[in-house]
């Protein structure tokens, strides 16, 4: 049994803070702006001093990496992402980055014989706030593997011409990666035949560890997921000269029905739990009204309803009542639906988890079982190589925002937990 260096971690941690610090306990680190080259050529220097091999892909994925005693034997990657969302915080995406840097490092340090190469990687543009989607660039490494229903969503040539969200000298994603010295060829790619497995540490971004007093969680899987919007139709007239009872309020419709949506999925959810189930978790996140002047009554209004669950049969059920509910009137007004964005269930590789959950029990630390209801590059590789992820406790389970915050200790602890497996996944006949 390993142990990864608290020192080197916050070391780690105060150091990528700097990159993109917004001034207020967080930071803004878009993919491939500056900052997020500076936390690159850190990444380099880092991994560089202690004797690993540098290499890009042609969208800017890095790679650093050790070599095994086999010279046959394929790659086993640590990966996450080094890129955040405006005002986020020092740990999501950046903690997997650090994981895996400590875990290379330790190797060096304490002179661990392995016979796998070990890699550290860093993915592009995971969180798609510069230019989206998210999970970019893992969706283009690992299109040809994707299921058919996700492939337009990640189609080359689109992602090249996705435009900034936000201010940028380049007026589309392609410009962005030309222009970046972190461009390589494109035969450096994650792929099945120079890699047999991947782990990435993540922040949970969430109260569950917490709550229930662990550190660190082995996921199991990422929740399937559905997004919708749900569209309402009336007609706008004065707002102060037109009759209650006349009204077709579109607002007022979508009020109705979000309520009448809730006492229906809370009822499902009560029944999930009392079967001893998972809940599934439900957000109407976005709102549009039209016209959206105070002088008239709403003659549109359409919100997103995104529903998640570990099962597709309970997504099923979800999406039968959302499609029943659709049919009805409210508040004298038409309703539809229409889909954006769904997900299948991804389990994770059974034998990674092994080792994860191995590795945890002989650290005698906190630990549990989880799920992810957020999405990670690791859903994407899961469908190309065999995948799994480590959580970290989350302080007040809160993420994308400047107090976002895992402790050095858990961080640590995380770290540990990763190189501990790696090595029994290295150690294994089967990889």
């Amino acid at each position: 049994m390993y142990s990864c260096s608290l020192e080197r971690i916050s070391d780690k941690i105060k150091t990528f803070s700097k990159f993109g610090d917004a001034g207020h306990g967080g930071i803004t680190r878009y993919s491939l702006s500056p900052e997020a080259h500076m936390a690159r050529e850190e990444f380099v220097r880092r991994m560089e001093a202690i004797g690993a091999k540098i290499e890009c892909d042609d969208v800017a994925c890095m790679f650093a990496t050790l070599e095994g005693s086999d010279p046959n034997a394929k790659r086993i990657v640590m990966a996450s992402h080094c890129d955040s969302v405006k005002n986020g915080g020092n740990y999501d995406g950046i903690e997997g980055v650090i994981t895996a840097m400590e875990v290379l490092e330790t190797v060096v340090a304490e002179n661990i014989p392995h016979k796998h190469p070990l890699t550290a990687m860093i993915w592009t543009n995971e969180e798609g706030s510069l230019y989206p989607p998210a999970m970019m660039v893992s969706g283009i490494v690992c299109y040809d593997y994707l299921p058919d229903y996700l492939k337009p969503n990640f189609m080359y040539d689109k992602m090249m011409a996705s435009k900034p969200m936000d201010k940028s000298e380049f007026a589309n994603f392609g410009e962005a990666l030309a222009a970046t010295k972190f461009k390589g060829p494109k035969e450096n790619r994650l792929s099945p035949d120079r890699y047999c497995a991947m782990f990435e540490t993540h922040l949970e971004q969430g109260p569950i560890l917490e709550d229930n007093g662990n550190e660190v969680g082995a996921v199991q899987q990422v929740m399937g997921m559905f997004n919708y919007r749900v569209k309402f139709h009336g007609f706008t007239a004065h707002a102060g000269t037109f009759p209650m009872a006349k009204r077709h309020d579109a607002l007022h419709a979508a009020a109705d029905f979000i309520c009448k949506m809730h006492e229906r999925y809370d009822a499902m959810n009560s029944e999930l739990v009392a079967q001893g189930d998972y809940e599934f978790v439900f957000t109407t996140g976005e709102i549009y009204v039209h016209p959206c002047i105070h002088t008239c009554i709403p003659d549109e209004a359409e919100f997103s309803l995104d529903v998640r669950h570990p099962k597709q049969e309970v997504l099923d059920k979800c999406m039968a009542v959302l499609q029943e509910m659709a049919k009805e009137e409210y508040q004298q007004c038409t309703c539809g639906v229409e889909e954006q964005w769904k997900r299948d269930p991804v389990p994770f590789d059974s034998r990674l988890i092994g080792f994860v959950e191995e590795a945890m029990e002989e650290m005698g630390c906190k630990w549990q079982r989880i799920l992810s209801g957020a999405g990670h590059d690791a859903q994407f590789c899961a469908y190309v190589i065999p995948t799994t992820m480590i959580f970290s406790r989350t302080k007040d389970g809160l993420s994308h925002c400047e107090p976002e915050h895992v402790s050095d200790e858990d961080c640590t602890t995380a770290a540990t937990a990763t190189l501990n497996a790696v090595l029994k996944c290295d150690a294994s006949p089967e990889f």
